[in-house]
């Protein structure tokens, strides 16, 4: 068992008979982890989109599983974010980590990473793409799900599908589920009717309209995490950062979650958090990482169980005090339910 599997049982065990909900809720799940690496080509934009999926295996895999898709930072890749893959498909979920190219890991490897990452942030064409990535996603699923050939054939629960991304992952999280972001031109409507749940981690603040209107059309459920040092000061991008995305404070990373008026949403905020917390830094982890690893790890599983499998245990779990009790000092959580 690793020490983050060990982390979360400790932190949830004591839940157990309170809540009616498994203290399993996070990377120790019952089910093997299997993985599978495809690279996907978009004809119609003539674009690859390279994905690694995560899956359920072993006797404890469903035989169908809800599915959720991916979306990374700003010079990420679809190998990052393993310990949510992990955590995830260890609980029964099929976790597609989509790699969109043009704001990826390609950008670090030349001589001038920043001005790179710096061009990457502020060309719209990135910002448009990766909504239309996690879309096509989808479609590329629904085909390969009903193909013999495909290793997860008849598999995918598509019926109960989320998204989740981190950063500009989130940016394209809130996208899809249904926020207006003028950035995106002709598609600044892009949301994806069949998205039924979202996770949006540190969420970058658009310079516009700061009022609820560009959130109007989020109509599912939104769980959102930051954390008080969960700040972008805009000098790695530059003050003209496009849209926010490289120029957020951290007060700022809660601006989606109160102007959302039409669905459900909640709020963790790590104190103490910074951005790349939720990346899954543990090369050099600072104080509480693992510790905030394995609550994401819980949040999001009761989340997905609340709202993709409708388990009302896990939604009263999260929503009754259980998932605040197992935060603790560590930070705070919040909810917001439609009048």
């Amino acid at each position: 068992m690793s020490r983050l599997s060990l982390l979360i049982l400790c932190i949830l065990a004591p839940l157990t008979v309170a809540a009616g909900y498994a203290a399993d809720a996070g990377q120790s799940g019952p089910c093997q982890v299997g993985t599978l690496e495809q690279t996907w080509h978009d004809a119609t934009r003539n674009r690859d989109v390279p994905v690694k999926i995560y899956y359920p295996a072993g006797p404890a895999a469903p035989a169908t599983s809800p599915v959720i898709v991916f979306s990374h930072g700003l010079g990420g890749s679809r190998e990052g974010y393993r310990y949510l893959g992990e955590c995830w498909a260890s609980h029964g979920f099929v976790s597609i980590h989509v790699q969109h190219l043009g704001s990826d890991s390609s950008l670090l490897q030349g001589p001038r990473p920043l001005q790179s990452l710096r061009t990457a942030v502020a060309d719209p064409a990135n910002a448009s793409n990766r909504p239309r990535d996690i879309s096509f996603a989808i479609d590329r699923l629904t085909a390969l799900n009903a193909d013999p050939v495909f290793p997860l054939h008849g598999r995918l629960d598509l019926e109960h599908l989320g998204v989740a991304g981190h950063s500009f992952g989130a940016f394209t999280t809130m996208a899809v589920a249904g926020e207006h972001l003028p950035i995106l031109g002709a598609n600044a409507h892009a949301a994806d009717p069949r998205i039924k749940a979202a996770i949006a981690m540190s969420t970058p603040a658009s310079l516009g309209d700061q009022t609820s209107a560009p959130f109007e059309g989020v109509r599912i459920p939104v769980f959102h995490m930051t954390g008080t040092k969960d700040g972008s000061s805009g000098q790695l991008f530059g003050e003209s950062a496009t849209d926010g995305i490289g120029n957020t404070p951290a007060s700022a990373r809660r601006r989606p979650f109160d102007h959302t008026l039409h669905a459900p949403a909640y709020l963790l905020t790590f104190s103490g958090g910074d951005h790349m917390v939720f990346s899954g830094r543990l090369a050099t982890p600072r104080p509480h990482d693992l510790e905030f690893q394995a609550l994401v790890c819980a949040g999001s599983v009761a989340f997905w169980n609340a709202y993709l499998r409708n388990d009302l245990n896990a939604r009263k779990w999260l929503e009754a005090g259980g998932f605040a009790t197992a935060l603790g000092q560590l930070g705070t959580f919040e909810q917001r339910h439609p009048r």
